[in-house]
């Protein structure tokens, strides 16, 4: 069963704040001295709790929604650039604030880059969170066959590296190559398995979407499978790793702590 977080953060919050605010307004004068005002009755729990955990839920509240959210990467699609178990930070405000719970964008501040690695709703299951790189912005023409990308009609070069050497989770993609990849003003690396097949096609992106790939272009279910990404299903921009844990690689991922998102 998938918790929606933000409907019990936003509920929790107002709950919390609604006890605390009640009780201040008509009980809290009735447990005093209403001539020294020193408390003669205990403040019940409930008031307590609620008088304690409302100011931090409140600044978690809004840290969430405007600001920052963490996220974990559990999958191999976006390797070599995002590896199983980095957790990472999502800026809220890069595309336009939006209120929480309803996400409606209620202030806009930009649009999404070709390049920008982006956290999203996946569209077939909004309760589920997707991370891939923005390809193909609105009105592009996105092609790839025999695992080579065009954008509008002109190839995106990926210039072959090495090979890849995977490690923890990831050691599955090892023999993979490597490949160094320009979109946009955003220089990363991609993976590509030799003679393993994906999906092909030819795509148009409608208004106000976008066309989503993994790096690792053939062990990623993106827009190749289920269409483009609607602007609204957008979270945020990932911009940092802050923490990996794989235990399958011994731990914590020093090397990868306090590194930026490209």
């Amino acid at each position: 069963m998938n918790i929606n977080f933000p409907v019990v953060l936003v509920s929790a919050t107002f709950l919390t704040g609604m006890v605390w605010a009640a009780d201040a307004v008509f009980f809290a004068r009735h447990r005093r001295d209403q001539t020294t005002g020193k408390p003669i009755k205990p403040e019940p729990m409930l008031v307590e709790i609620a008088r304690s955990f409302f100011p931090v839920l409140l600044i978690v509240l809004l840290l969430r929604s405007f600001l920052v959210e963490p996220f974990r990467i559990p999958s191999g699609s976006m390797m070599p650039t995002l590896l199983i178990g980095d957790f990472i930070l999502v800026n809220k405000f890069s595309y336009g604030i939006r209120l929480p719970v309803l996400d409606k964008k209620i202030i806009p501040i930009g649009e999404p880059k070709r390049g920008d690695i982006v956290v999203f709703r996946y569209p077939e299951d909004p309760s589920v969170d997707f991370i891939k790189r923005v390809v193909g912005l609105p009105g592009d023409r996105i092609g790839y066959h025999n695992k080579t990308l065009t954008i509008n009609g002109t190839k995106v070069d990926a210039v072959q590296t090495n090979i890849y050497q995977g490690v923890g989770q990831g050691a599955l993609m090892s023999g993979s190559d490597r490949l160094h990849e320009r979109l946009g003003d955003v220089d990363h690396d991609i993976l590509q398995i030799p003679g393993h097949l994906s999906m092909e096609g030819d795509w148009v992106v409608p208004p106000n979407q976008y066309f989503m790939m993994g790096d690792n272009r053939d062990n990623s279910r993106d827009s190749r499978y289920w269409g483009t990404l609607p602007e609204e299903n957008i979270v945020g921009k990932a911009f940092f790793i802050w923490m990996n844990w794989d235990w399958s690689n011994g731990g914590v991922g020093w090397s990868r702590m306090g590194t930026t998102i490209h």
